[in-house]
């Protein structure tokens, strides 16, 4: 997935905005060392060191990574694929906000480098997409592809329900502590033409397959088909579906 940077600060701050009960979560402590994995530009690694931890934060995207260097020159920064990340040293936490659905080539993967960050005793906190999240604009891009006849729409996130990924990081060796699954509304004050802006913005290779003369009557249509479910008077909603865990080695 290759996010524009303006497009990460802007649209989506929102996702910043709801990390502050993960780092409450992860409740960092003076000298700690703490990575932030899939980072961004730095907004939740920010926190965390204003919190006295030691934090390295990492991201799959060189051009988050830059914009992440220069707007915190002081923090520390590095790119990184989360399935086969390494680290010289142990860290007392690894910690991912709203990152890890993205990470769908092998989830296990990414828990196993995760585990292999971490110190004995060391924590694993993250918040990520669940079971059900975005059902409704799921099932609207689905239709709206086979009402024009186009294949299948591989879709590019994974969510896990609670029970599935639990078994992982238990496979992996942690002890989970604690796993929530909630719903969470989320209202798409960037996304003006509603259900059609966030496929643009969250699933742009979609559109990127489509004959230009098809992509707009196909938004169109999607449109259509989710707004029974999400357009409010208030503007159009997202039907977010959480999961929230801690786990430690």
């Amino acid at each position: 997935m290759r996010w524009g940077v303006a497009t990460y600060d802007t649209a989506f701050g929102y996702v910043s905005a709801h990390g502050a009960p993960l780092i409450d979560l992860l409740d960092p402590k003076p000298d700690e060392r703490v990575i932030d994995l899939g980072c961004g530009t730095g907004t939740m690694t920010v926190e965390i060191a204003a919190r006295g931890a030691e934090v390295l934060g990492i991201d799959g995207s060189v051009e988050m990574v830059n914009t992440a260097r220069s707007e915190h020159p002081n923090l520390s920064f590095a790119v990184g694929d989360a399935h086969d990340f390494t680290t010289g040293e142990q860290y007392d936490a690894v910690v991912s906000n709203s990152a890890l659905h993205w990470m769908t080539r092998d989830p296990s993967a990414v828990i196993s480098r995760v585990r292999a960050a971490l110190r004995p005793g060391g924590r694993f906190v993250a918040e990520m997409g669940g079971a059900g999240n975005c059902a409704a604009l799921i099932t609207a891009v689905q239709t709206a592809w086979r009402v024009f006849g186009l294949p299948e729409p591989e879709l590019p996130w994974y969510f896990p329900t609670p029970g599935q990924y639990a078994a992982r990081l238990e496979e992996a060796g942690f002890t989970v502590r604690l796993m929530e699954y909630f719903d969470r509304p989320t209202r798409l004050a960037e996304c003006p033409d509603g259900a059609a802006d966030w496929v643009r913005l969250y699933a742009p290779e979609l559109i990127a397959e489509l004959p230009p003369e098809v992509a707009g009557p196909v938004l169109d249509r999607v449109n259509e088909l989710a707004a029974p479910a999400l357009r409010r008077e208030s503007g159009w909603m997202a039907d977010y579906v959480r999961l929230r865990f801690a786990a430690v080695v």
